[in-house]
């Protein structure tokens, strides 16, 4: 049996660089909302026949996990497994821009499904939008002051959306708009 075992049956889960927090507090939450988000882009990475979508969604995924290792670490040791930095915001509005240059951006609201993949990277994106809020709540309970989480969790999201049309028109489909009745 694993040494940690059980080792959460009282409510409570490790840190990174040491002690425990209740499994509902905001942090975990946080955290536990970018490893939803890094599965369901893990789900669009599966679906998709698009090498380049594989490649960015793994590249995402990888981001999502050294996010994830800043937000599960205790307030005692931020930053010592690293930190979100502007030019990871920066790497994500240039690859933004350049998928925006290659593929016509819809004009209305998308109604998500068109192909799986792009289905699951529009679900991707709105988990990404619920970590953000998750962060949110952290900096204004004083347990986040790095800025360029929110940033980054903010590019990521619009990027997933970018990414799945781009899929769309890999697949040689185009989004379907939601009309207003």
């Amino acid at each position: 049996m694993h040494e940690l075992a059980g080792g959460g049956d009282d409510g409570t889960t490790g840190l990174l660089g040491g002690g425990r927090a209740e499994k509902d507090d905001p942090r975990i939450e946080a955290y536990g909302t970018v490893d939803e988000a890094s599965s369901a882009i893990g789900l669009a990475k599966a679906l998709t026949a698009d090498e380049r979508v594989r490649s960015i969604a793994e590249d995402l995924q990888r981001g999502l996990y050294r996010l994830g290792a800043e937000l599960s670490t205790s307030l005692e040791h931020q930053g010592r497994f690293g930190s979100t930095s502007a030019g990871d915001v920066a790497d994500l509005d240039r690859l933004m821009a350049d998928l925006e240059a290659e593929v016509p951006m819809p004009t209305g609201f998308v109604l998500p499904g068109t192909t799986p993949a792009s289905g699951a990277l529009d679900l991707a994106r709105t988990v990404v939008r619920r970590a953000e809020r998750r962060c949110v709540t952290l900096v204004r309970e004083g347990q986040l002051s790095n800025p360029e989480v929110r940033r980054y969790l903010n590019r990521m999201s619009l990027l997933l959306f970018v990414l799945g049309r781009y899929e769309e028109d890999r697949a040689g489909q185009r989004a379907k708009l939601a009309k207003p009745s």
